[in-house]
């Protein structure tokens, strides 16, 4: 058994709020260098250059990617061979938010109950996703996500006796309609299967992949590819002003569920796609 302190938890997690909100992913840069490239509009060219520009200037100055610093989301693979000393995992993870988010000035966006609207002015409480693995290490993946990106999100329970063509026609109505709101060129995840609770939880972890990653059932990788086509074929463009680049990438993730039902939903995230991870 290994023993991991809750202050250790807690400095990492403050790290990972400042390291994610100030450095857009390495393979994110890539996606919108190679459509720069791609990209046949001179406007959508231009957002592209800017975007990546903004990029650079943020990790040189650490400064944050973008003014919405996002809800706070922790996806955790904790060792079952660790023993955590000290407070328990969700107040260390907590903790940590609270002093990243203050230390590094970063905005706080988080209100204590959705009709009172009151800001608890430490972008707490964060949602935390545990799950057990072997081993002795803690896995933290950070997810800062926009509440633009996030309003564009979605959830539909299908009748089971449809097909693909019906959850690919309510994907691309769902970008279609919302996602010009969402700061695109977007990333997608998609969750299929589970139930009303499991499937958004899916689409969301979706979004952890690196962009060219493919779905390891081959069904699925090919449906990826055709969605990214057809999306980038809806003219949405660089934030809504037109262009073949709508998103960098769409990304499925499926499981099991039951007879009766067909749960699908899709999770939008803006070009901002921050991410860290860090192992303890």
């Amino acid at each position: 058994m290994r023993k991991i302190r809750s202050d250790t938890i807690s400095n990492a997690v403050k790290k990972l709020c400042a390291e994610a909100n100030f450095n857009l992913p390495v393979d994110v840069l890539k996606a919108l260098r190679k459509n720069v490239v791609l990209e046949e509009e001179k406007n959508a060219k231009d957002i592209l250059k800017e975007i990546i520009e903004n990029a650079n200037i943020a990790r040189k100055e650490r400064i944050p990617l973008c003014q919405d610093t996002g809800i706070a989301n922790f996806f955790v693979k904790l060792g079952k061979n660790v023993f955590i000393d000290g407070k328990n995992i969700y107040y260390a993870i907590n903790r940590g938010v609270s002093m990243g988010y203050k230390g590094n000035y970063l905005r706080n966006s988080i209100v204590s109950d959705p009709i009172e609207r009151k800001n608890t002015n430490n972008n707490t409480p964060a949602n935390i996703y545990i799950d057990i693995v072997s081993g002795d290490k803690i896995k933290i993946t950070f997810l800062p996500k926009g509440g633009g990106s996030e309003n564009a999100c979605a959830l539909k329970m299908l009748i089971p006796s449809l097909g693909w063509c019906d959850v690919e026609r309510f994907i691309v109505d769902v970008v279609s309609n919302k996602g010009k709101n969402a700061c695109p060129p977007l990333i997608i995840g998609i969750g299929i299967g589970g139930d009303f609770a499991s499937v958004s939880l899916l689409s969301k972890k979706a979004l952890l992949r690196k962009i060219n990653s493919k779905n390891k059932i081959p069904f699925y990788a090919e449906k990826e590819m055709k969605l990214l086509n057809i999306i980038n074929s809806l003219n949405i463009g660089p934030m809504n002003l037109g262009g073949k680049t709508t998103a960098l990438a769409v990304f499925i993730e499926s499981r099991p569920t039951h007879i009766a039902s067909f749960p699908v939903a899709v999770s939008i995230q803006c070009h901002s796609c921050k991410r860290s991870t860090i192992v303890i």
